[in-house]
């Protein structure tokens, strides 16, 4: 077991260095030999495993592969020019030689390869070469290349709002002055957008990342002239200041650890963001699923072979004379066995249980359905003049920055008036709804601001402030726009937690205005879309109807350790009847407690939202029919409180599901179904649904009535069921 999980054997590697260390330092940019025959080492390693995972893929012993083969050079130079466990790193899977050198060993690797308990990387639940090193400063990595561009921005982000604000950088974890941020992508990814987002704020702010472009020539199987205009992209990001540009051959180890030095120092001294391209060889396919001899000539893999970047530094060791081609035979023999001897005790390793699929949906420390923590609103004391829900979410957030002074608030518009000069001469915007009011003249502007018009620069940023301990409460400034931030709530925010399995987490509120019901909205200022989202794993929505539901809930959301999606209906910013007195700071509603708006026995109406009150419409007309209702708020959808929805069902024997979304494979339809399935014998009626048309929101306000669900529509539901 000890020869298969040790890290680089300095003391092999010394056998076969120059005796000269100083001199040679002075030559090789302050590399003594015993170093670079230890780089050698690493890169030598790297290889291999990739090797050994191809094997045992052949053996039906693990189930993909995707090699780091060609990449070796630059990695293992970025490796020994960063500091692992102090800098922070956001690598893709083919930086397999970046972990070893950060100190990652072959064993564990192997154990990722298998799917077994014990990979540190994801515990079984990611593919291979998916990193992830708590220790390391490696947040868990999935295989959506270029996001974590925007991880990266926002973890320097932190560090950078850390500086400007006092009190803060105990705080914000691993503040250190200087902490650098690496992100590698290859050449193909810098075609995605995030991914110019990322550089457009880093530049911005002056932020200490360092782009790392590794250019092997082919996105898959797409070549990069096709891919990238004019098939280099160091030359399309000239325009970006402060942007650091290096570029380099990245198979050439020294030159490769020169160019890194360079980019490092001047991201240590915050000079600004780096950009490094370095040209590298992929002699391997771009994974098992690939066969590159299906679009690559012979003549092209042949050429490649004399720059394979282990294979020339094993001919710069031995023509400088720092190891002998004996010397480092005698090396590649025990890197083999070693490699061989992790592959042994990985296959015998166990796999997680089955049931392990279970651990880390949420977090299993802070559980906001916890009454006992997380419930203060029995006869809670309420103060003041009546307040919409606008104030009281603003009141909420102003007494919880406060009370924390991790939480930034940020999106499209939310600053009082970016440019800070104007403040005395101006009201100040404070968002298109004026929910995050004043809160910059309270806060500051570093705790307060406005992003880019780029709703995944918003949520990608305030992933990567989270995994530094921020606590990011951002806006979206109509749900409408949230489509290009999908790819980051569902596949990196909703996710994380569970497929580090518990290692990384991102806890964050995303508030997003929703919602019909506003003359004028018409297809891009109406949608609600609650199904989207609730069908994400690992993802909490809530969803209040009121203002004092809106001010506990959001306090509770902010209290969570989840990332929480908190839906506000702007229908329901400024109406009369759902306005109420300010209560306390310590004012909470759990998640997953409902509430009973109206007691009845006749029929169960659950619902949310705006349907709420036209709901509650339609019972004060049934109740002159002598029809009563029991009429629930669900105020959370994810978790809801199914022990009020069976009791209240148990009680009438008949159910409605009201919401504002399109009727087919809508929410409703999970709650039906649930009640079709475990309180069949209680029903005397089919559960009934009501909801809007299977269409778009229209701008005529004729039809925008027609599309959603009305007061009446609901009425005449109950009334059907009746006749049951």
């Amino acid at each position: 077991m000890a020869s298969a999980t040790k890290k680089i054997n300095t003391k092999t590697a010394a056998k076969a260095v120059s005796t000269n260390g100083k001199a040679a330092a002075a030559k090789y940019h302050g590399l003594d030999t015993a170093t670079l025959v230890a780089m050698y080492r690493t890169m030598y390693m790297s290889r291999r495993i990739d090797d050994k995972e191809i094997q045992l893929k052949g053996q039906n012993k693990i189930f993909f592969q995707i090699s780091g083969a060609g990449h070796e050079g630059i990695l293992v130079a970025a490796a020994h020019a960063l500091k692992p466990g102090y800098d922070w790193f956001f690598p893709y899977y083919r930086d397999r030689a970046l972990m070893l050198g950060l100190g990652m060993t072959a064993q564990e690797m192997l154990w990722s390869s298998v799917g077994a308990e014990a990979d540190p990387n994801s515990h079984g639940r990611q593919m291979p070469s998916h990193w992830g090193s708590p220790k390391l400063n490696v947040p868990s990595q999935s295989s959506c290349t270029g996001s974590q561009a925007l991880h990266a921005v926002g973890a320097a982000e932190a560090g950078y709002r850390a500086g400007l604000v006092k009190g803060l950088k105990d705080k914000v974890t691993g503040v250190k002055g200087d902490e650098v941020v690496y992100m590698s992508v290859g050449d193909g990814t810098t075609s995605e957008g995030e991914w110019w987002e990322a550089l457009n704020t880093a530049s911005n702010l002056k932020l200490p990342v360092i782009f790392m472009v590794e250019d092997n020539g082919y996105a898959i199987s797409t070549p990069v002239e096709v891919g990238t205009a004019g098939g280099n992209v160091a030359k399309l990001v000239t325009g970006f200041p402060g942007l650091y540009i290096q570029e380099c051959d990245g198979t050439d180890v020294l030159e490769s650890y020169e160019t890194m030095q360079r980019a490092v120092a001047y991201c240590r001294e915050r000079k600004g963001p780096a950009f490094v391209h370095a040209k590298v060889v992929r002699p391997y396919s771009h994974s098992l699923s690939d066969d590159e001899k299906l679009y690559r000539p012979v003549h092209e893999l042949e050429a490649e072979v004399a720059t394979d970047p282990i294979r020339k530094f094993a001919e710069f060791l031995m023509t400088e004379g720092i190891a002998s081609s004996e010397e480092l035979e005698a090396l590649r023999n025990e890197v083999d066995a070693e490699v061989t001897a992790a592959s042994d005790i990985a296959i015998e390793t166990p796999q997680p249980a089955p049931e392990s699929a279970h651990r880390n949906v949420f977090s299993p420390d802070v559980d906001p359905t916890d009454r006992q923590l997380f419930d203060t609103e029995d006869g809670a004391e309420l103060h003041g003049n009546a307040g919409t829900m606008v104030d009281l979410i603003n009141r909420c957030l102003h007494e919880e920055m406060k009370r924390d002074e991790r939480i930034v608030v940020f999106g499209e518009d939310v600053a009082d008036c970016s440019r800070e000069e104007y403040l005395d001469e101006v009201k100040g915007k404070g968002g298109v709804f004026k929910v995050t009011a004043n809160l910059q003249r309270k806060f500051g502007s570093a705790r307060v601001f406005n992003s880019p018009l780029a709703e995944a620069n918003i949520i990608g940023r305030a992933y990567g402030m989270s995994l530094r301990n921020l606590k990011p409460v951002v806006e979206i400034q109509f749900f409408d726009y949230i489509f290009p931030a999908f790819h980051q709530i569902r596949n990196e925010v909703a996710v994380t937690r569970w497929r580090s399995d518990g290692d990384t987490k991102c806890p964050m509120v995303i508030r997003v205005p929703v919602g019909g019901y506003l003359k004028g909205g018409a297809v891009y200022h109406s949608q609600s879309g609650t199904t989207l989202f609730s069908h994400t794993p690992g993802l909490m929505i809530v969803y209040p109807s009121n203002a004092l539901d809106a001010n506990g809930l959001l306090r509770t959301a902010i209290r969570c350790d989840d990332p929480v999606m908190f839906l506000e209906h702007k229908h329901l910013y400024r109406q009369v009847y759902n306005k109420s007195q300010y209560p306390s700071s310590d004012f909470l509603i759990p998640f997953g407690k409902a509430k009973k708006v109206r007691e009845g026995n006749d029929v169960t109406i659950v619902t949310f939202g705006a349907l709420v009150e036209r709901s509650n419409q339609a019972c004060k007309r049934l109740e002159a029919q002598g029809i009563t209702v029991d009429l629930i708020d669900l105020r959370t959808l994810v978790p809801y409180d199914w022990e009020a929805i069976a009791e209240s069902v148990k009680k009438t024997s008949r159910v409605i599901v009201a919401h504002e979304d399109p009727v087919s494979y809508g929410y409703g339809a999970e709650i039906a179904a649930r009640i079709s399935d475990e309180l069949f014998e209680y029903l005397d009626a089919p559960v009934r649904r009501v909801g809007a048309t299977d269409t778009f929101v229209a701008y005529a306000p004729q039809v925008e009535d027609y599309i959603l669900p009305q007061s009446e529509d609901v009425e005449k539901a109950v009334n059907e069921l009746m006749k049951y």
